[in-house]
């Protein structure tokens, strides 16, 4: 998910609060900032790896980091628990298709030292050290499971989904001490900090392992809702349920899960994939209603046979250039990705992919970035001619893409 082009940095004044106990030199920050250097951080769910590659050019490959150095211990933990192991053999057989999912998510800290990285399998979120590759800290999330997080736009908190709880909880991203949670619709997924900061938006997707896929039992996926919270307060500001605003439509036959999403720069709009279309949604955000709906091509090969479907994917990735000219969506299980116009909603080509499963933006907004989690590569895609860039081999089965920070000369964890 990309709005702007995300930056998981502080402010200088910001810096200078948290750096020395607040005693830091305004040139100590400013020599900190200069000595960080914008990467993207891969995660590559089946392998427990995240790669961090250049953020623009040719997204050349950096280092690597292992994000479960604590695998034996979370193994025994979980083996010495029946109700976890159960869980855990349960993503592993449906959410992960017969695999372990180490990595969901990833932000930088500020300082750009360590990494934050959601693990479903392990249901936590865990800080790791850059330098060493050691844990931090760790947080077990509420429940059985962690799954998609957002950083505040100034990089000091990350929220996560807890998606067998049914709530997001919010964390200090420097000590990883839970500072608010909020409930949510069934199964959250997608979060976004909006406005600055002010909100967080939550879309929950419902329950996407079953094969109650025809549209009559739709209902049977559960409370399927977005879930609008003040920033600070966690308090909740709006709920909006997208099945009053398809059926007004009449895309009664529509999910109401809401996928992955972008918004526009100035916050009026949300253009988002729902479960099974393929295609994406434009909601006028003061108007509460949605305004325009765009089909994508359906691949011929693509089966017709809805349970076939990753986890009630059809299409699961968007993002949209810093203008807001250019929208990019991925289309999952019709193995391409395209770049949209947003005026004229005039798709690009199709760019050949191989179960494209995220989109966001390069690191100078000029291109629109994948994952191909059945390549195990990453494309770059020019947003101006709608054209591949270039491919980059990465780990096994690439799931997010998150732009990011580390220290200017880093190349990988020390051996130790």
């Amino acid at each position: 998910m990309s709005v702007l082009r995300p930056r998981h940095f502080l402010s200088l004044t910001a810096v200078l609060a948290l750096t020395a106990g607040g005693t830091a030199t305004a040139a100590t920050a400013q020599d900190s900032s200069a000595a960080l250097r914008e990467v993207l951080f891969v995660g590559n769910n089946w392998d427990g790896t995240a790669d961090v590659v250049k953020s623009t050019g040719d997204f050349a490959k950096i280092g690597q980091v292992n994000v479960i150095p604590d695998k034996a211990e979370r193994l025994a933990e979980i083996n010495a628990d029946p109700i976890k192991w159960i869980y855990y053999m349960s993503i592993r057989n449906q959410v992960g298709e017969g695999h372990d999912q180490y990595v969901d998510d990833m932000y930088s800290t500020p300082d750009g030292r360590s990494m934050v990285v959601s693990r479903p399998s392990f249901a936590d979120v865990v800080s790791i050290d850059l330098a060493t590759g050691r844990i931090n800290w760790r947080f077990p999330v509420a429940g059985y499971r962690a799954d998609h997080m957002a950083v505040s736009p100034d990089g000091t908190r990350v929220a996560v989904s807890a998606s067998t709880a049914n709530k997001v909880q919010v964390l200090d991203i420097v000590t990883g001490k839970k500072v608010g949670e909020f409930s949510t619709g069934d199964k959250p997924h997608e979060n976004v900090f909006t406005n600055g900061g002010k909100y967080i938006w939550n879309m929950s997707i419902g329950e996407v392992t079953t094969a109650l896929d025809d549209p009559l039992v739709d209902w049977t996926k559960g409370d399927r809702h977005i879930t609008i919270v003040d920033a600070t307060t966690f308090k909740q500001v709006k709920s909006i349920d997208m099945r009053d605003r398809l059926d007004a439509i009449g895309l009664k036959n529509f999910s109401d899960a809401v996928r992955p999403a972008a918004f526009t720069p100035d916050w009026s709009k949300l253009y988002f994939q729902v479960s099974f279309f393929n295609g994406f949604l434009e909601y006028d955000i003061a108007a509460d209603k949605i305004t325009r709906v765009k089909t994508l091509p359906e691949n011929p090969a693509t089966n017709k046979d809805r349970t076939t479907w990753l986890l009630d994917s059809r299409h699961h990735g968007i993002s949209m250039n810093p203008e807001g000219t250019k929208l990019c969506a991925a289309g999952t299980m019709d193995n391409y990705a395209t770049v949209v116009d947003r005026a004229s909603l005039q798709e690009g080509p199709l760019i050949t992919a191989s179960t494209p499963y995220w989109a966001t933006v390069s690191g100078d907004g000029k291109d629109c970035v994948i994952s191909e989690a059945g390549a195990d590569k990453i494309t770059a895609i020019d947003f101006a001619t709608g054209e591949k860039v270039t491919s980059v081999n990465v780990g096994d089965h690439p799931q997010r893409v998150r732009l990011a920070h580390v220290p200017a000369d880093w190349t990988g964890p020390s051996a130790g």
